[in-house]
């Protein structure tokens, strides 16, 4: 039952993202996710817990909950913006997108018929709507901070179904992606910086018209 709020709320988290303009809100938005995301292991094998699935909740929690919510506060600090404006895809297209990549996400997790590798039906279909929302959230949006979160977001669809599967799963290969993830978003954090002291916005729209 634990398993399935949490999961219910990890996908409600999602929905707020596709229809938030403010990046702060998104920010602690993909944060709380994260949060979530890293209790996900501890609820799973809540009757045997072990070091690796301690160290897996703990490291998710840390650097989803905390260390990337602080680089991400800092990227739009240095660059001084507050909110998505005029996105590729208006808000309320992007809830129907929601919507629509819901439906196709259970229907998904139907037809794969997974469940006797995951601990709940809804692994699957999370996972596919976190993936769907995440691509949806980078080609969507303009600024590179909400592209991030997107990248952000899609990953957290691939630990969804990777915790969902635990037993299956090497800990050294969700750490590991969690090292990369950290490493792509501390450069990431870092273009957005240095595109803001060229530029006088992080538009990636407008980057497309650069000249000399």
């Amino acid at each position: 039952m634990k398993v399935q709020l949490l999961l219910i709320l990890v996908l409600l988290t999602n929905l707020k993202l596709l229809g938030s303009s403010r990046l702060g809100s998104s920010i602690r938005t993909v944060a709380i996710q994260g949060s979530l995301l890293g209790l996900l292991p501890l609820f799973i094998e809540l009757d045997s817990l072990n070091w690796r699935v301690m160290t897996l909740a703990i490291g998710t929690i840390f650097l989803k909950g905390f260390v990337f919510t602080y680089l991400l506060f800092r990227a739009i600090n240095v660059a001084n913006v507050n909110r998505e404006v005029q996105p590729f895809a208006g808000y309320v297209s992007s809830l129907l997108f929601g919507i629509v990549a819901l439906i196709v996400s259970f229907w998904l997790g139907r037809i794969l018929n997974l469940g006797q590798l995951s601990y709940s039906p809804l692994i699957i279909p999370v996972s596919f709507f976190g993936i769907f929302s995440g691509l949806f959230l980078i080609v969507s949006r303009r600024r590179a901070i909400s592209q991030v979160l997107g990248f952000l977001v899609l990953e957290n669809g691939v630990f969804t179904f990777g915790a969902g599967i635990i037993k299956m799963t090497s800990l050294l290969v969700e750490i590991g992606i969690l090292l990369d993830v950290f490493v792509a978003l501390l450069v990431m954090g870092i273009t957005v910086f240095r595109i803001s002291q060229e530029c006088d916005h992080i538009d990636t729209d407008k980057l497309t018209t650069l000249k000399d």
